[in-house]
């Protein structure tokens, strides 16, 4: 399995932006469909944006395209979600996962979550 570890979550105001990145380490990372999920406390984890091995295929959820942009850099082993127009029911906690299918519903591996808090 790849092991996976995010970072740039934080506190923005509504409107702000964000950048989350996700470092991949343990296989090639170019075998890897990549997405990101979000769970809001109370709530179960949602999709939020895929993006698929070369980076040419992305899909995105409905509350976010627009908004969000995933995209990767497959020599730097990192995926990145770029998060424009930030509201409040944005505020979760942040996971990105890897999978060698793109339409997976399941993906096989997880990082440990970057909490992302948007204030009004």
């Amino acid at each position: 399995q790849v092991q996976l570890v995010e970072s740039g979550g934080g506190l923005v105001q509504a409107g702000g932006s964000l950048r989350l990145s996700c470092a991949a380490s343990g296989r090639p990372f170019s075998f890897y469909a990549m997405g990101w999920f979000r769970q809001a406390t109370g709530t179960e984890r949602e999709f939020v944006a895929a993006i698929s091995q070369g980076g040419a295929a992305t899909r995105y959820a409905d509350a976010v395209k627009g908004r969000f942009t995933i995209s990767r850099d497959n020599a730097k082993n990192t995926v990145y979600l770029r998060m424009n127009s930030l509201k409040p029911e944005d505020t979760a906690a942040y996971y990105c996962a890897a999978d060698t299918n793109y339409y997976a519903n399941s993906y096989a591996s997880w990082g440990q979550g970057t909490q992302v808090t948007i204030s009004s």
